[in-house]
């Protein structure tokens, strides 16, 4: 069980102190949400952000890209530092090349679905991927509330991996607290992110304990 806390929520001021305290307090990925004004209504960050991050933590870099068409990127975002690269289903019509590229860049390979999106869409690709991540909100902002419904596609994919002998990752992103950890854990999910519920706290600590908590249990 992984925790990835969202540095969407962090404060982009003192963003290396905000990294070695969620590290400090054991995280295990730090989630960067990289968003273009186009893919989503939002404009966040690139890979330098990336490559200034990449010496300040030892922490595996989650790097999701709601960009359109990714593969543009993904050469440089990889060079940035980049550990796992996560594109959306939806982002691009070369979904199985762009996840190739991925691979051929050492870097491994993630793919992401929208709410509204099934998973029927991405089981050609699922042989490729390390992590599939699935959005409990709609993206493109933090802090929104969590999609109980998104859950149902967490099941259908530990059926859909059991099935195929395959061994990938099942990560969840939106609307994470204490809460709606548990029913992401129960589904089948392995990977949380959280941004705003930790971020957001007076006590980090207590909200990143707590969390460790739940899925340890």
């Amino acid at each position: 069980m992984k925790i990835a806390p969202s540095i969407l929520s962090a404060d982009f001021a003192n963003l290396e102190r905000d990294v070695k305290l969620v590290e400090e307090l054991g995280a295990d990925y730090i989630h960067i949400d990289i968003m273009d004004g186009q893919f989503v209504p939002n404009i966040t960050m690139g890979p330098n952000v990336v490559a200034a991050l990449r010496p300040v933590t030892k922490l595996p870099l989650d790097v999701h890209l709601m960009v359109k068409l990714p593969e543009r990127f993904i050469e440089e975002f990889a060079s940035s530092g980049a550990d796992i690269l996560t594109i959306h289903q939806e982002s691009t019509p070369h979904l199985h090349g762009a996840l190739q590229k991925i691979k051929a860049a050492n870097v491994k390979a993630g793919v992401v679905i929208n709410p509204g999106t099934s998973v029927e869409t991405i089981r050609h690709v699922l042989h490729l991927v390390d992590q599939i991540l699935i959005m409990t909100v709609n993206p493109g902002f933090g802090g929104q509330k969590f999609l109980p419904e998104c859950l149902d596609k967490v099941r259908e994919l530990v059926e859909l991996r059991e099935q195929k002998g395959l061994n990938f990752d099942i990560e969840v992103d939106g609307g994470v607290d204490d809460r709606t950890i548990r029913l992401c854990k129960e589904a089948g999910a392995n990977v949380f992110v959280a941004g705003s519920y930790i971020y957001g706290a007076k006590n980090p600590k207590e909200r990143m304990d707590l969390l460790r908590e739940v899925v340890s249990n």
